[in-house]
């Protein structure tokens, strides 16, 4: 009711005198009756009432609106029902007040049992949780608060070392982290002008809007068994692709650059024929187009996933002996480099995690070699000494050099307070088991070694000429990688005065210098065949020139170097006569001609038959390819690079123009 209803009502009497009187009869009321009491002991007390008709607010409301507005034109009741009515508004008044306090006691309640149960920094997911338990009850003995410890714990401790998010999956989400959302937009629309994208989406790569439907690629998952907890899979090609395939070890041997993209025209989809021309155009510094390629064959083989197939569990297994399965691993490797030299090193550290958890047993493509490099970039410390401490009793991981300098780098960034003992302690560890690598380092930082530690025995080049090649090759390998980040001045300073200790302690003849020679020497006689894969796929050139020669004479092809021993075959390349006559059908005059330009091309005597099927390139491994058409002692590694150099030429070539179609459709605006 208004003011001016209110003066009318009661007389002359003053409006502060009279919401005084009603406050005093409100909290008199409110003192002598419980609050407490139940709605129906409420209802027999009091008379009863018409039935309630929630329509006479609105008139309320209204007639109280023109009552402000203009109080001529409101008529009041008389002396006697102004009586009734006071008591009325009054007993409402009363009810509501009781029905407030109540309402306030109960959210008072529920305010403070939701501020005792909500820990700090939930996310959504852990929310979500607790209001389903909370709304379903508690669960007998006592497991409802093991289900609640155990949704907010998931963030690190209960995850797998190897588990893998989906948002860090995809290099453009870390862009749009780095540089911004407008940036990333305004870069793809520029790529991608005027046209719209109608593929499938991904987790892996994002389609471009230029790549053709892929359809039906020929390449499917399977799932073999389930032991242990985990699931093996396997991918497997179609008919139709494995006539795609041929075509492909045809245009290999054939030495005729055009067969490739004659055959990537036709089938834009094909795996090996992405990858082949993938390092054709790094070869020649193209590597956005490189880049581009490998993207666009783990854009087919993410669609031809199995749906039991997950990419972030860390539980599906993918076994790299089987010929079907290495070009995955091939392009998730390629895929982890590119990304990281856009500077995107956590995507690329989910993508080694994501590599190491297909086969981690065997780590076919040496992972663990690098995997610390973009840890230590995307400043994941945690994850990789936790991966340390876990993998440590049955992964050795201290006896790779790189794990061994770069756990103590973690721990160093990771120290709190200042507090770097346990950075020493594993820095000196490091240093007294692998001293060859302190001077290369410094010398690859730029850094003019102390005096001391120069002249010192134990440091010089010299006392370790006669360490074993392969683990040369390790130093070497992790010296050429993660060199850069030691030339920070507080870290090397913290390597300085860490190598003051280290002498020291071989002057005092420490007992775990002498153990740790023994331990040089005894392990590293030999490299595996995957930490060769690790070196050519890495093609870092100091890495590449250890190389042993029995390894360098022999041919390495890009889409299946150094393949396993124990290789499983599931389809055999049909006989070499066949192959080889439709080959020459096919190609005639004009492969001939480029044939004969190659320096070993000795063409065949008259009614010859074809070289033998048996003669692999290769040696005695059945997954190397067949040879072709060449002299006796042909270097066939010159062959193939002269294959690649024509290659690369004729991709430039056949490139379409950037921005040619924009072009076209700016000049189809100004022409209507």
């Amino acid at each position: 009711m208004s003011s001016r209803a209110m003066r009318k009502l009661h007389g002359d009497r003053s409006l502060d005198e009279l919401r005084s009187r009603v406050l005093e009869d409100d909290h008199d009321a409110a003192e002598d009756e419980d609050v407490d009491k139940d709605d129906d002991e409420d209802e027999m007390e009091r008379p009863a009432a018409a039935p309630f008709n929630p329509f006479e607010l609105l008139q309320e409301d209204g007639n109280d609106v023109e009552s402000d507005g203009n109080d001529r034109s409101t008529s009041f009741p008389q002396q006697g029902v102004q009586t009734s009515s006071k008591q009325t508004s009054r007993e409402t008044a009363t009810g509501a007040k009781r029905k407030k306090k109540k309402k306030k006691k109960r959210k008072q309640a529920d305010s403070e049992t939701k501020a005792e149960d909500v820990p700090e920094n939930e996310d959504e997911i852990d929310a979500s949780v607790r209001e389903v338990n909370a709304m379903l009850g508690a669960l007998p003995n006592g497991r409802a608060g093991q289900i609640t410890h155990g949704a907010t714990a998931v963030p690190m401790e209960t995850k797998a070392v190897l588990a893998v998010e989906h948002k860090n999956l995809n290099a453009d989400n870390e862009m749009r982290r780095i540089f911004g959302s407008n940036v990333v937009r305004q870069t793809e629309q520029r790529k991608r002008g005027r046209r719209k994208a109608y593929q499938r989406s991904t987790w892996l790569v994002n389609p471009k809007a230029e790549w053709p439907n892929i359809g039906k690629s020929g390449l499917s998952m399977r799932q073999l068994e389930i032991k242990g907890g985990y699931q093996y899979f396997t991918l497997e090609h179609s008919k139709d692709y494995q006539q795609v395939q041929f075509q492909f070890l045809d245009a290999v041997e054939s030495l005729n650059p055009q067969n490739l993209t004659v055959l990537l025209q036709m089938h834009p989809y094909h795996i090996d024929t992405l990858l082949q021309l993938s390092e054709v155009c790094k070869m020649s510094e193209d590597r956005q187009m490189a880049a581009e390629l490998v993207e666009r064959a783990l854009y087919n083989i993410e669609c031809s996933f199995h749906t039991m197939f997950s990419l972030t569990q860390g539980t599906c297994r993918l076994d790299y002996r089987r010929v079907e399965n290495r070009a995955f691993f091939l392009a998730l490797f390629r895929h982890a480099v590119f990304v990281g030299q856009r500077g995107a090193n956590r995507t690329a550290l989910e993508i080694c995690k994501l590599l190491l958890s297909l086969d981690p047993d065997t780590d076919p493509l040496g992972i663990l070699l690098m995997i610390d490099h973009y840890a230590l970039r995307s400043e994941q410390y945690q994850v990789l000494i936790r991966m340390h401490d876990e993998w440590e009793a049955h992964k050795n991981l201290s006896q790779l050099p790189n794990f061994a300098f770069s756990l103590a780098l973690a721990h160093f960034h990771n120290s709190q307070d200042g507090d770097t003992t346990k950075a020493d302690s594993c820095l000196q560890t490091a240093l007294l088991m692998y001293p060859s690598a302190l001077m290369p380092l410094l010398d690859k930082c730029s850094i003019q070694p102390d005096a001391s530690a120069k002249r010192h025995p134990f440091f010089s080049p010299v006392s370790y000429c006669n360490q074993p090649a392969a683990l040369t090759q390790l130093i070497t390998l992790y010296i050429s990688r993660n060199y850069a980040m030691w030339k920070v001045p507080e870290v090397m300073k913290w390597l300085e005065s860490n190598v003051s200790v280290v002498l020291q302690r071989v002057d005092s003849q420490d007992p775990v210098v002498k153990e740790y020679q023994t331990k040089r020497q005894t392990r590293y006689r030999g490299t595996p065949r995957n930490v060769f894969r690790h070196i050519i796929l890495s093609d870092i050139k100091d890495a590449v020139v250890s190389l042993p020669p029995e390894l360098a004479n022999t041919p390495v092809l890009s889409y299946d170097p150094v393949p396993p021993k124990d290789s499983i075959i599931s389809y055999h390349i049909p006989a070499r006569q066949q192959r080889a006559s439709s080959l020459r059908a096919d190609n005639g005059m004009f492969a001939e001609f480029f044939r004969s330009m190659m320096p070993s091309y000795l063409p065949p005597p008259p009614g010859a038959a074809p070289p033998d099927p048996a003669v692999q390139v290769g040696g005695d491994d059945p997954a190397g390819a067949e040879g072709g058409y060449l002299a006796p002692n042909t270097d066939l590694r010159q062959s193939l690079g002269t294959l690649m150099d024509a290659m690369r030429d004729l991709l430039h070539s056949l490139r379409p123009p950037e921005g040619g179609q924009e072009e076209d459709e700016e000049e189809m605006e100004e022409f209507d």
